[in-house]
């Protein structure tokens, strides 16, 4: 089934072109009709035009009807430009249809549409790095995305650890919503962070040490974000360099201080985040946590 695929750069500047262009083939090969951006590769200091620019392809990606709007990469940008996009504008798109899809700094977007719409966007891929790579791209993340945008996705599922798995099944439902750590932290307190109580937070990042990331836990901890939710669901936490002064202390340490802290559920390795096998997430959209044993699954479909 063709669908319309609006490529775009509300971040950083594209450094691999030739990336944009293998995903650009690859999502054509599919069957689908690629739309890019008039400046999806353009480059303004580090990123992807300055930010009249950067918010007028959005405003573009939301006004051409395509089926999917898609980022080309994340990196750093999209926080300066939240006060500036037209939210009334991006829900009317979502309400005719649109799946506004990304992650990394694209949660900026996410969570500031969520709190300012309720609009439902999709945690997903990027086109350079999913679609794009030199080699096949992963299937689970290209079979999810093409889930998606036929509207048979209806959820995903996962194993834990044999350590990790539960005695009593856990069933819960909740707003599901989150994405990069980094970029919650630095929404707190803002107008573009979503008050949500209740809710099933997912979060992931990348190139943060540990110590890092239960720093930002902290501060969510402190704010009542951490208490007021359902669950916590961890995606990867990748590429980050161990020093030798940590001694022993590491990722997990930073899970079992979370756990210590509220009395919510730490579901642990959701496929998402900054690698290959990532599946596709609704951001604003009630969900069942279900967890029995080693086998976690959030739905979202016919259920609801």
């Amino acid at each position: 089934m063709t669908k319309h695929i609006y490529i775009y750069s509300p971040s950083s500047a594209v450094r691999d072109k030739q990336a944009v262009r293998r995903g650009v083939a690859r999502l054509k090969a599919l069957g689908h009709e690629v739309e890019l951006d008039q400046s999806a590769l353009a480059s303004h200091m580090r990123f992807s035009g300055d930010d009249e620019a950067r918010l007028a392809a959005i405003h573009r990606a939301a006004a051409s009807g395509a089926d999917v709007a898609l980022i080309t990469r994340g990196g750093y940008g999209l926080t300066r430009l939240l006060e500036g996009i037209q939210y009334k504008a991006v829900a009317k798109a979502i309400e005719g249809g649109m799946h506004f899809v990304g992650l990394s700094d694209f949660t900026a977007f996410q969570l500031a549409v969520m709190a300012k719409t309720g609009a439902v966007t999709w945690a997903g891929p990027a086109l350079g790095e999913d679609f794009g790579v030199a080699g096949e791209p992963d299937d689970i993340m290209q079979a999810c995305f093409e889930d998606l945008i036929s509207g048979q996705g209806e959820g995903c599922g996962w194993q834990l650890p044999r350590a990790q798995a539960v005695s009593e099944p856990i069933e819960l439902k909740g707003t599901l919503w989150g994405g990069n750590l980094a970029i919650l932290a630095a929404l707190t307190g803002t107008p573009w962070m979503p008050q949500v109580k209740g809710g099933i937070l997912f979060l992931e990042d990348v190139h943060e040490h540990p110590y890092r990331v239960e720093r930002m836990l902290t501060q969510l901890l402190y704010a009542g974000i951490l208490g007021k939710q359902k669950a916590i669901v961890l995606g990867h936490f990748t590429n980050y360099k161990p020093v030798p002064h940590d001694k022993g202390y590491k990722l997990q340490t930073v899970i079992d201080w979370l756990r210590s802290k509220i009395d919510a559920p730490v579901i642990t390795h959701l496929p998402f985040g900054h690698v290959a096998t990532k599946v596709t997430l609704p951001v604003g959209r009630k969900v069942n946590l279900d967890v029995r044993g080693r086998d976690v699954f959030l739905l979202w479909g016919h259920r609801h």
